[in-house]
């Protein structure tokens, strides 16, 4: 199967690549990713030589460079390419309209025109909004999004809906809750925490910190989404969680528990704007329908993410400090989004 996926430098994106190409030998891939400050292709240099995979800078929303890779071969598109930094998205929302759902549709679009076997959406949790202290989210919760960029992502996850109902586009959506794992952007809660433990900096909390999120290790998601693309049947959502709901307080506390450092370097920070209180999946269906399981629970997927933190510190620095942004620029010409925006 050849396989175009969006958005493969990125976090999830590079370590769905990675098991695409450890575990499915017949499958190819073509990796599209337009390098804005989330994208670093340092985050697939263990495959770089692998002849499976073939990288292409550019945007989702380029008509004519999407039509160009369709025409080589697509048989199937797994859509990672997103803005998906909330608090970017309260400062910035037309960017996150612009890549999450005119970027969408300009993908279906072409899937539509050259037939592609499947349209797999990579999608959130948080476009069913907030839930109380009880409770899960089913796959059929009705969505009610309260940031720019879980709005986008309802809005790219219903214009996907309309191309099946309306065109009979084979296409499959799944949602998953937070992820966390090797090669996460760093302003993100955990490796952000996990990093400024390191260097004896404060971990900024928002609020009370008692915020509820359902954690799922990468590799855990990417099986759930690689099911989906292999067995999943068309036209069908797939909720993919983690079953470890955590306060952020405890993650931050678990975290610097493991790297032997206080808990007075968190630091409590006014909280965010329209922060929703929990969030808590139902992966049944995937399990009952697809066989997905877990390899990870929290406590080893969280222990093992440190330790990768901790050996690849060239990483995140150059991440942190922007050097990776000046290495793009050199080569691709152009100024490229900051890493503290």
């Amino acid at each position: 199967m050849r396989i175009l996926v969006t958005g493969g430098a990125g976090f999830i994106g590079s370590n769905f690549i990675r098991l695409i190409l450890r575990e499915a030998p017949s499958h190819s891939v073509v990796n599209l990713d337009a390098l804005t400050y989330a994208g670093n292709l340092e985050n697939l240099a263990d495959v770089e030589g692998d002849k499976r995979c073939r990288f292409v800078k550019g945007d989702v929303r380029d008509r004519e460079l999407v039509a160009d890779i369709f025409k080589q071969g697509v048989d199937a598109v797994v859509n990672f390419a997103a803005e998906s930094h909330v608090d970017r998205s309260i400062e910035e929302p037309s960017v996150f309209l612009e890549t999450n759902v005119m970027g969408t549709a300009c993908l279906l679009d072409a899937a539509q025109e050259f037939g592609v076997r499947l349209f797999v959406q990579i999608s959130t949790d948080e476009v069913y909004g907030s839930l109380g202290p009880d409770g899960v989210f089913t796959e059929q919760t009705p969505l009610a999004p309260n940031s720019p960029y879980s709005a986008s992502k309802t809005g790219a996850d219903l214009i996907v809906r309309s191309y099946f109902k309306t065109f009979g586009l084979p296409v499959v959506i799944t949602r998953s809750s937070n992820n966390y794992g090797p090669y996460q952007f760093p302003e993100k809660a955990i490796p952000l925490f996990v990093t400024n433990a390191m260097e004896d900096k404060p971990l900024p909390l928002y609020g009370d910190g008692l915020q509820v999120r359902d954690w799922i290790h990468v590799e855990d998601n990417c099986r759930g989404i690689m099911l989906a693309l292999e067995e999943g049947k068309p036209g069908e959502i797939y909720n993919i969680g983690g079953n470890s709901e955590r306060t952020n307080i405890d993650m931050a506390k678990m975290i610097l528990d493991i790297l032997g450092k206080p808990h007075g370097l968190i630091k409590h920070v006014k909280d965010r704007l329209g922060h929703d209180r929990r969030y808590a999946l139902d992966s049944k269906k995937i399990e009952r329908e697809l066989g997905f399981e877990r390899d990870y629970t929290f406590e080893e997927g969280l222990e093992q993410t440190v330790k990768w933190y901790i050996e690849n510190k060239k990483w995140w620095e150059s991440i942190k400090t922007g050097e990776y942004l000046k290495y793009y620029e050199s080569m691709y010409g152009e100024r490229l989004g900051t890493a503290d925006k």
